[in-house]
């Protein structure tokens, strides 16, 4: 029986992919679809809507698998993810580039998204495969 924390774990997943291929990906889009310009998805407002969505999904499944598997490393992970998200926000306009800005945006993401494979692997490796 699949629970909640598990599908925490894959929509915090899908989330960091989605904020990754947005920093990637979209920029090509716009060029080959000059129609997308029109969603204002480029804007910053985009950024803190994934954050704002990444965050309590993140703290439920994290807390919840850890609560479960005892591995207290990856809800430390999550966080510095978390938070290198939150820098890429905080910092964007004073101190980092358009490119630092991606960067470190790729680095949160794929750390939050490591943070809940390990933590969906560690869930269903359990004896009774639930975290509950």
């Amino acid at each position: 029986m699949k629970t909640f924390q598990t599908y925490s774990d894959k929509a915090a997943i899908g989330i960091s992919l989605l904020c990754t291929f947005h920093c990637l990906a979209f920029p090509l889009l716009i060029v080959f679809l000059p129609s997308l310009a029109a969603l204002q998805l480029n804007d910053e407002a985009f950024h803190m809507w994934m954050v704002f969505a990444v965050v309590p999904t993140s703290v439920y499944a994290l807390t919840i698998g850890c609560k479960q598997h005892k591995n207290y490393r990856l809800p430390v992970l999550g966080l510095l993810g978390v938070s290198c998200l939150v820098l890429a926000i905080a910092l964007e306009e004073t101190l980092l580039t358009e490119t630092g800005e991606k960067i470190l945006t790729v680095i949160g993401a794929s750390i939050i998204a490591y943070s809940h494979y390990r933590n969906y692997q560690l869930c269903r490796n359990q004896e009774n495969t639930a975290c509950h």
